[in-house]
């Protein structure tokens, strides 16, 4: 055993212990049967967000003069990883916090006079990201929902959106569209608009206009679905900064989800590597604790390696982000390896499990389910490697 006593003590401190303990107390309410019933029906976990809700959680980032908390983006960091290092799952409200990174930033005074205070006292609630279509997928710059302006009042919208998760249970999106044709624009970024739409009146619009939304039958109880628009009016008013900027705006919200999707890997790592390890400890087999075989062993040690390494990272795109700064690939690296992280550790706790792991009771297979997602959404691994590629590395666009 190598001697540590004169050795350098650096306490690497995950901090924010006062929200992760009221967060734990919350998750303490809602065990595994709640989301085993809830995955069961498809259900929103209504009980569990307006806890969050009315505990302030998910105004974290909203400034105090709107009813929020006004904290930086590792305290959201921290409330999210603590609800995934428990059995419960984020998803149903993490979006409140990312879209915070177009919103504050880039609007303006009236609007966020006229709608955070409502989406801090869940009397609002800000859950969809309308970006992703089904023809383009990851390739943003391209999409097809187009947003005309008529007179100087309204926008009219025509599109369609997939994989918009909580919608259904949400009362306002934020919405990027197509403002100028492509081929009036030199950049294919350019001639991108965010706008904040109001669903309640969305859904309201007579003359078969509006919005369609159709729920889609999926593995993981998102509540995801396809969005269409016909002749869909928002007010002018609801458009987030300069008409054609708008894919600038988005991507602080894409950073800040980058970040706040790998803080939930951080947490999934975490509840799987100590469900493993107590399993692997108490496991008794051939006379012999299970945790004493390498082969059980070792892939829980390298998981909780990998999860220490992408914490580093994480924490390191949060700090680039809460002081203004560009971290597009501290954003993406770290969401990329806190989620192998959590797949790794998944893969790790469900060997350890063996056949006990598909039963429902113990929580695994439905927390391994959830956890794989993060290898595909909100960007593939691929992506990140592209993105690294290039515009890390300097090589030539690979797509």
């Amino acid at each position: 055993m190598i001697d540590r006593s004169d050795s350098v003590s650096i306490p690497i401190e995950r901090g924010w212990e006062d929200i992760r303990e009221g967060v734990r107390r919350i998750c303490d309410q809602f065990p595994n049967e709640y989301w085993v019933k809830n995955d069961h029906e498809a259900a929103y976990p209504t009980a569990f967000v307006n806890a969050l809700t009315g505990a302030g959680y998910l105004g974290a980032l909203i400034p105090e003069e709107y009813g929020g908390s006004g904290l930086p983006i590792s305290a959201a960091c921290a409330v999210l990883e603590t609800i995934h290092d428990s059995p419960c799952n984020a998803a149903a409200c993490h979006a409140q916090m990312y879209t915070m990174g177009t919103v504050l930033r880039h609007g303006n005074a009236a609007q966020k006079q006229k709608y955070l205070p409502g989406i801090a006292s869940g009397e609002l609630r800000l859950q969809a990201f309308g970006v992703t279509e089904p023809t383009t997928g990851s390739d943003t710059t391209q999409l097809k929902t187009r947003a005309d302006k008529k007179g100087n009042d309204r926008y009219v919208i025509n599109g369609q959106k997939v994989w918009t998760s909580r919608v259904l249970h949400s009362d306002l999106m934020l919405l990027l569209a197509r403002t100028t044709p492509p081929d009036q624009v030199k950049k294919r970024s350019e001639g991108l608009s965010v706008f904040l739409v109001d669903l309640r009146e969305a859904k309201g619009q007579s003359g078969g206009k509006g919005v369609e939304i159709r729920k889609i039958d999926a593995m993981l109880n998102h509540n995801t679905c396809e969005v269409f628009f016909d002749n869909l009016e928002v007010p002018a008013d609801n458009l987030i900064g300069v008409e054609g900027q708008g894919f600038k705006y988005i991507v602080d919200s894409m950073n800040a989800e980058r970040i706040l999707i790998a803080s939930e890997s951080l947490g999934d790592a975490r509840y799987f590597i100590r469900r493993a390890t107590e399993y692997a400890k108490e496991r008794v087999v051939f006379g012999r604790s299970i945790g004493q075989n390498q082969g059980v062993q070792f892939p829980i040690a390298r998981a909780h390696a990998q999860a220490a390494a992408a914490e580093l990272m994480v924490k390191k795109a949060a700090a680039l982000f809460e002081a203004g700064r560009d971290c597009g690939a501290e954003a993406n690296m770290g969401k990329m390896l806190a989620a192998e992280a959590a797949w790794a550790a998944a893969e790790a706790c469900m060997q350890t499990f063996g056949g006990f792991a598909y039963a429902r009771e113990y929580g695994i297979e439905r927390k391994w389910r959830e956890t794989r997602l993060y290898q595909t959404a909100p960007i593939s691994t691929n992506m990140i490697l592209a993105y690294v590629g290039q515009h890390v590395l300097g090589m030539p666009r690979s797509y």
